[in-house]
């Protein structure tokens, strides 16, 4: 049982899934909004279920480590750890930033003042166990440094805090596999580290979080790596890019909301700006996973049509026969939402507060979701690519969203929700 659940003396039953063959964690990439994914954890850890493969990019691949190095009774608790850790709580002068104008009266104006005192704050001190300011910045005529030398900050103790809180042992022996992304500076490729290729080690981790020019590039077998999310912010591509696996269930958490409100200021301006960039990435890969899939069932269709004996004969009927491999995904997504005392600073502010604020929403949003069994079910033949999103606007039937069949998507009933 979970913290939060002893302490408000809930039970709850175990949450029976269908079949599948595969049941993975989709974490990516958002900074401090990353407690988000731990309190969606939690909330699929209470539910009795043990994803059998994790992935994850930038902050994601942080609690990917964190997650998949412990023993499953112990991963809430070890990312609970994690994260109170490396958020820090606010000085003296925050308090009485925020205390102000609480005496008057304006609570939603105390909590902004405190979530830009935190991210002011990160800015200038680092944050415990994550990273600290460089000092002397690496500028220009000062002469050319190696790539992990170059930054605004240092991630050495962030290597000390996942030894702290993740067994690599536990990572590479155990029977969950683990997947994080990260960019070859070199070569501008993105590359997964697999513990059923490799051995991780902290350093697979700390590239795929590695986002410049803020954190220094990581050296691993003589090539520098950068954070993942500069080419992709989200590792859905390398989980169902995997034909042998027929039928999977992704819990894919995002930390960035593709819709929002019109921003009404420079400030509001950035903060959209900074959602656009990396949710859009998230819904382009899901359409055009959702489009993949329509093709496979094109060709299924097609192949019904072989005369009899041709399909064991000629190579092109062969693979095509590969291509139509009949896999069903099922992708559930819960998409952090803004709250409204946040800023365009929302990734790097760190205070305690905030962190368990988001947390509890995550907790929330999975519980949620729990809520509707029929979320689960491993989809149809004529359905073969499914999400759905609790937070989405409108009836409970429009929350499901069909991207994989062959029919119409111009209808409410059928619009993917990447569109939505």
């Amino acid at each position: 049982m979970s913290q939060s659940q002893e302490k408000a003396g809930i039970q709850r039953k175990p949450f029976k899934l269908p079949p599948h063959d595969e049941v993975a964690l989709v974490l990516q990439g958002g900074g401090a909004l990353g407690s988000y994914q731990a309190g969606v954890y939690e909330g699929i850890e209470e539910a009795g279920i043990q994803p059998n493969w994790i992935s994850g990019i930038s902050i994601g691949a942080l609690n990917t480590a964190i997650i998949a190095g412990n023993a499953p009774e112990k991963r809430a608790q070890a990312l609970r750890g994690f994260w109170n850790t490396i958020c820090q709580p606010a000085d003296i002068l925050g308090y009485l930033g925020a205390w102000v104008p609480r005496a008057v009266g304006l609570n939603d104006l105390s909590r902004k003042w405190s979530s830009l005192w935190a991210a002011g704050r990160a800015l200038v001190e680092g944050q415990q166990g994550f990273f600290s300011p460089r000092f002397p910045w690496p500028v220009p005529g000062m002469g050319k440094r190696s790539p992990n030398e170059v930054s605004f900050y240092d991630t050495a103790a962030l290597r000390a805090t996942l030894l702290q809180f993740a067994d690599f042992d536990r990572i590479n022996d155990g029977d969950t596999r683990v997947s994080v992304g990260a960019v070859n500076v070199r070569t501008g490729n993105l590359v997964y580290f697999d513990n059923t290729k490799m051995r991780l080690e902290p350093e697979h981790f700390m590239a795929s979080g590695a986002l410049p020019p803020g954190f220094p590039a990581v050296e691993i077998d003589g090539e520098y790596y950068w954070d993942g999310g500069l080419v992709s912010n989200t590792p859905l591509t390398e989980v169902v890019s995997h034909p042998q696996h027929k039928k999977t269930l992704v819990f894919q958490v995002d930390l960035w909301s593709a819709s929002g409100v019109l921003p009404g200021d420079l400030l509001d301006v950035c903060e959209r700006a900074k959602d656009i960039q990396y949710s859009s990435r998230t819904r382009t890969i899901t359409a055009m996973l959702g489009s993949n899939q329509v093709h496979a069932q094109l060709i299924r269709e097609l192949l019904k049509h072989v005369p009899p004996g041709l399909e064991k004969d000629h190579p092109l009927i062969r693979e095509a026969q590969k291509v139509a491999d009949g896999r069903a995904v099922n992708v559930l997504q819960l998409i952090f939402k803004n709250k409204a005392y946040q800023g365009h600073y929302k990734d790097y502010e760190f205070s305690i507060d905030t962190m368990q604020d988001h947390w509890q929403s995550g907790l929330d949003d999975i519980r949620a979701s729990f809520e509707h069994p029929d979320w689960f079910a491993i989809p149809s033949h004529d359905s073969r690519f499914i999400t759905h999103d609790v937070h989405y606007a409108g009836s409970p039937a429009e929350k499901t969203r069909i991207t994989g069949a062959i029919h119409p998507v111009d209808s409410p009933a059928h619009a993917p929700s990447y569109l939505a």
